[in-house]
């Protein structure tokens, strides 16, 4: 994601941009990755939303919130940049087409400035209780800040299963296993060294 603002701010370097970005039930962000992708500061990401599953399919998870703390962009003075890896969950099989959508709807930008510009209250819509950074139990009061989108939404197409290959992919699956397992136990016994 990136974030450029319009207007030329001076001193923009004292302010903080926070996304707080809602994933839809269809993907999922996983919390490990974004602590593994911490710990090598490759991104500053916090999941919001409790008892999240991340084993769970599209029809029985629900939507999750992140927030993200973007970073000034070095080669743009007036740009942010963050990011946010996020995974496709398992959807059902259909029984026409072999796809399915998603639609990511675009991120609340909240803003947050050491000192006052004027230029940033005309974009102000209203204020919002948030961290004032990733290691910081400190709240601070974020401006909700009005923004023109070069996207609408995004809207993803996940591939998913026809259910006429069900018999298929099941017979398949069930002839595989045994094979393996008769390949490991046929291994075990021939060379396993077992004491009698």
């Amino acid at each position: 994601m990136k974030v450029k603002f319009g207007e030329s701010i001076e001193d923009l370097q004292t302010c903080r941009l926070l996304i707080k970005q809602y994933i839809p039930a269809g993907l999922f962000v996983d919390p490990y990755e974004l602590a593994s992708l911490q710990e090598r500061n490759v991104t500053e990401a916090v999941m919001v939303s409790e008892n999240f599953n991340i084993e769970a399919p599209n029809y029985l998870s629900k939507e999750s919130e992140v927030l993200i703390y973007a970073r000034q962009d070095s080669q743009c003075i007036d740009c942010f940049q963050a990011f946010l890896p996020v995974h496709y969950r398992y959807h059902r099989p259909h029984s026409k087409d072999g796809e399915t959508f998603i639609v990511v709807n675009n991120p609340d930008l909240l803003m947050y400035c050491d000192q006052e510009f004027p230029i940033l209250k005309c974009w102000a819509q209203s204020k919002v209780a948030a961290p004032c950074t990733l290691k910081s139990k400190d709240i601070c009061q974020w401006n909700n800040m009005k923004y023109k989108s070069v996207y609408k939404n995004v809207t993803l197409q996940v591939p998913v299963g026809l259910t006429i290959h069900t018999t298929l992919v099941c017979s398949v699956t069930l002839l595989i296993t045994i094979l393996c397992s008769t390949l490991i136990l046929v291994a075990v016994f021939k060379y396993g060294h077992f004491p009698l």
